[in-house]
């Protein structure tokens, strides 16, 4: 068995679209993937991944069949809600909230006594690039992942003195199903890629591919990061 096999990760959202995506990739690098959702998935089945059903909104004691030690967790839910803000209720809001945010805050207090019997854990937190961007008709999910930036912040202060890392992840529109409705026309596609300075918008595969890297030892010296995955939307203005 190899060294990493004896390495749990969890992802919350594992199930479809870039946590799907995450779950493949670490399964590929020999990581023991434990992945809860709302739903199941036949092919995380098929890879022998243990899935959890679990809704954040509503955690319960879901998480209490964890192994005593997790290296690793990995939490994607997020929402798409794009109005204008006039026309954004309360409600709404307290959604986005409960999703993107106060679920990740539930799922990392129920195991933080599981992060800590690791030597050495790894958290990455999923943000977006309209933190950083002004962007109409986001204020809802700009507000809530915001708050998943100074959470992360500051559970990376917290926590490295337990060997534990955090970090997020600032992805800009990604091609999950998730986001389907925004790229559902070849009009709406080419408009998203020429908004992207690298040409073209990102897939689940170029979140993964950060995500995996950040739950993995080569990443053992980074901590309390935001990672803009954006094709350059954040910083570049090529002329």
């Amino acid at each position: 068995m190899s060294e990493k096999a004896n390495k749990h990760i969890l992802v919350i959202g594992g199930s479809s679209g870039i946590g799907l995506a995450i779950c493949r990739q670490l399964v590929a690098q020999n990581f023991t993937v434990i992945a809860a959702s709302r739903s199941s998935s036949d092919e995380l089945e098929s890879m022998k991944v243990r899935q959890i059903q679990l809704d954040v909104t509503k955690l319960e004691d879901e998480l209490d069949v964890l192994p005593d030690a997790i290296n690793g967790i990995v939490y994607c839910p997020g929402t798409i809600n794009l109005r204008p803000f006039k026309a954004l209720k309360i409600e709404e809001f307290q959604h986005d909230l409960d999703i993107n945010f106060l679920g990740a805050v539930k799922v990392l207090q129920k195991t933080l006594k599981n992060l800590k019997k690791a030597d050495g854990a790894s958290v990455v937190l999923f943000s977006t690039v309209a933190v950083k961007v002004g962007l109409n008709f986001h204020s809802s999910i700009a507000a809530a992942k915001g708050a998943i930036e100074g959470l992360g912040k500051s559970l990376a202060a917290e926590w490295a003195s337990s060997k534990i890392r955090v970090n997020m992840i600032a992805p800009s529109l990604t091609d999950t199903p998730l986001a389907r409705q925004l790229l559902s026309t070849p009009e709406k596609q080419e408009a998203s890629d020429k908004r992207h300075p690298i040409g073209r918008t990102g897939t689940a595969e170029d979140i993964a591919n950060i995500a995996s890297f950040l739950i993995s030892d080569n990443s053992s010296w980074i901590t309390g990061q935001v990672l803009g995955v954006d094709g350059g939307f954040s910083t570049l203005k090529p002329v």
